[in-house]
C-alpha cells in the first residue's frame, strides 16, 4: 500500500530518469551538424555495430563523449538520433535534478543509473547539464551542498572507471559550460572525445529551416534563405520555433498556407523574446 501511495519516495529513479527503448529521432531530422554527426558515428555507432574492428586493431573502444555548446544547438537531438540508429535504449538524466531533488541520494542514483544501463544494454546514458555535478571541485568546507555534489561526482568517476566500453554501454554528456568542468572528468579513458556544437552559420540555418518547414503548407516563392540571413546568432531551437510561430500566424487567420510575411513576423517574435531574455540577464548582472 505504501508503494502505491508514495512511488516516487520508494523509487526516486522513476522520476529522475527518462528511458526510451529506441528513440524516434533520426539523423535526417538534424540540420547543419554534418561534422558532429560524422564524429558521433565514429565514436558511438561504429563501436556498437562493429566491435570486431577495434578488437582486430587491439585498441580500446571510446567510452564517453562530451557534447558542448550553447543551449538549443542540437546536443540532445543528436544523442537521441545515435541511440535510434544503434537500436540502443536511451537513458536520459539531468545533472541538476540529480543534485537538487535528491539531496544525499546523488551517489546512489549514479550507481543505479549504471546498473539500469547494464540491464538494458545495449544502452546509451545521456547526462544533460553535467556541469551541475562535474564542475571543478572546490576547497573542502564550503557547505553540505558542495560536499554532496563532490560525492556524486566521485561516484560518477568511479563508475566511468569501472565499466568496460565493450559492454555495449556508452556515456554521452552535455554541457553549455565546458570551461567550468573538472579536468578529472575530461581525461581520456573517461571522456574520449569532445564535440563542439556552435550556433549555426547562415548555410546551416537555411538547412535547419528547410527541415522544420518541409511538412508545412508553404506559399509558392517563400524565400527561406532570406529568413536565415535575418536570424544571425539564432540557435537551432529558435529556428524551429520560427517555423512553428509562422504556422500559428496562418492558423490565427484561418489560412491553409503559410506566407513569407508569417515567417517574417515569426522571426520578429522569436528574436524579440531572445533579446528580452538577454536584456533581463544584463540587468541582473549590473
Amino acid at each position: 500500500m505504501l508503494h502505491l501511495i508514495l512511488p516516487s519516495k520508494v523509487d526516486p529513479l522513476v522520476n529522475l530518469m527518462k528511458v526510451e527503448k529506441v528513440p524516434d529521432s533520426t539523423y535526417d531530422m538534424i540540420g547543419g551538424l554534418d561534422q558532429q554527426i560524422k564524429e558521433i558515428k565514429e565514436v558511438i555507432e561504429l563501436p556498437i555495430k562493429h566491435p570486431e574492428l577495434f578488437e582486430s586493431l587491439g585498441i580500446a573502444q571510446p567510452k564517453g563523449v562530451l557534447l558542448y555548446g550553447p543551449p538549443g544547438t542540437g546536443k540532445t537531438l543528436l544523442a537521441r538520433a545515435v541511440a535510434h540508429h544503434t537500436d540502443c535504449t536511451f537513458i536520459r538524466v539531468s545533472g541538476s535534478e540529480l543534485v537538487q531533488k535528491y539531496i544525499g541520494e546523488g551517489s546512489r542514483m549514479v550507481r543505479e543509473l549504471f546498473v539500469m544501463a547494464r540491464e538494458h544494454a545495449p544502452s546509451i546514458i545521456f547526462m544533460d547539464e553535467i556541469d551541475s555535478i562535474g564542475s571543478a571541485r572546490m576547497e573542502s568546507g564550503t557547505g553540505n551542498g558542495d560536499s554532496e555534489v563532490q560525492r556524486t561526482m566521485l561516484e560518477l568517476l568511479n563508475q566511468l572507471d569501472g565499466f568496460e566500453a565493450s559492454n555495449k554501454i556508452k556515456v554521452l554528456m552535455a554541457t553549455n559550460r565546458i570551461d567550468i568542468l573538472d579536468q578529472a572528468l575530461l581525461r581520456p579513458g573517461r571522456i574520449d572525445r569532445k564535440i563542439e556544437f556552435p550556433n549555426p552559420n547562415e548555410d546551416s540555418r537555411f538547412d535547419i529551416l528547410k527541415i522544420h518547414s518541409r511538412k508545412m503548407n508553404l506559399m509558392r516563392g517563400i524565400d527561406l534563405k532570406k529568413i536565415a540571413e535575418k536570424m544571425n546568432g539564432a540557435s537551432g531551437a529558435e529556428l524551429k520555433a520560427v517555423c512553428t510561430e509562422a504556422g500559428m500566424f496562418a492558423l490565427r487567420e484561418r489560412r491553409v498556407h503559410v506566407t513569407q510575411e508569417d515567417f517574417e513576423m515569426a522571426v520578429a517574435k522569436v528574436m524579440k523574446k531572445d533579446t528580452e531574455k538577454n536584456m533581463s540577464l544584463r540587468k541582473l548582472w549590473k
